[in-house]
C-alpha cells in the first residue's frame, strides 16, 4: 500500500475510532491498517471479498467489525467461525488483545491467509483452525461465538454450539435484523438482545444478534 493511501486511509479508520467511541494506541491502529493492505494484497489471487476499495474497506470490514467490539468486553475466548477473510476475529484479536481469539474456515487458501496475518502482525492471542465447525473439538470451550455473514442463526447454533462454555452466548452480527431467522431458532436457544449498530460512514443496516440457552 502506497504511503499517501496509507495516510489517507488511516485519517477515515482514525475518524471513525473516534466516532465509536473506542481507545485504541497507535499501535493498534497500526496493525488495522497493516492487516488491511495483506488484505488488499491477498484479495487480488485469492478473491477474500468481494469489496475491492480499499476506503470502502475501511468502512464495510474494518469500522463494521469494531462497531461490535464493546459487545465483547466481557469476553475471554471468541470462536469466529466461518472466519474467511478475517472479519470480526482478527479486528477483534487487534482491538482486544488480552482476549483469546480462534478463527475457523473450511477453506484452506482463506484460513493460510489468516495464519499469514497472525505472522506478520504478531498476533500471539489468535489460533486458526481448517475444518468444519461441527467436527471442531477443542480442550477448552468458548464463552462467545460469532459470525458475520455466515449462516442461517439454526445452522450457526446448531453446528457450533456444542463449543460454546455453559453460560456462554452467541453473537451473530448481520445486517437487517433477521426475524425470520429468530423464529426458527431451535430450543433451549433463544434471541436475548437484538442491537442496532452505528457504523461510521456506512448507510445500511446493521445489527448485533446476541443468542442464549433458555432452559
Amino acid at each position: 500500500m502506497k504511503q499517501f493511501e496509507r495516510a489517507a486511509l488511516a485519517h477515515i479508520l482514525e475518524r471513525g475510532i473516534k466516532e465509536l467511541g473506542l481507545d485504541l494506541s497507535a499501535q493498534q491502529v497500526g496493525q488495522l491498517l497493516d492487516y488491511l493492505a495483506l488484505l488488499v494484497k491477498w484479495n487480488g489471487v485469492y478473491n477474500l471479498t468481494s469489496v475491492r476499495d480499499p476506503v470502502q474497506m475501511v468502512t464495510q470490514h474494518l469500522l463494521d467489525s469494531l462497531a461490535a467490539v464493546p459487545a465483547f468486553a466481557d469476553a475471554h475466548s471468541v470462536l469466529d467461525v466461518g472466519a474467511g477473510g478475517g472479519l470480526p476475529g482478527i479486528v477483534l484479536a487487534i482491538a482486544r488483545p488480552q482476549m483469546k481469539v480462534a478463527l475457523i474456515d473450511t477453506v484452506h487458501k482463506k484460513t493460510a491467509f489468516l495464519t499469514q496475518v497472525k505472522a506478520e502482525l504478531g498476533l500471539a492471542n489468535v489460533t486458526v483452525h481448517t475444518a468444519r465447525v461441527e467436527q471442531l473439538r477443542v480442550p477448552h470451550k468458548f464463552d462467545v461465538i460469532t459470525s458475520r455473514a455466515f449462516a442461517d442463526l439454526s445452522d450457526f447454533v446448531n453446528w457450533s454450539g456444542h463449543l460454546l462454555e455453559e453460560g456462554g452466548q452467541f453473537i451473530a452480527l448481520k445486517g437487517v435484523a433477521p426475524e425470520d431467522e429468530r423464529e426458527r431458532l431451535p430450543a433451549p436457544w433463544a434471541v436475548s438482545e437484538l442491537r442496532v449498530l452505528r457504523v461510521p460512514g456506512l448507510n445500511a443496516e446493521r445489527h448485533l444478534v446476541f443468542i442464549t440457552r433458555h432452559e
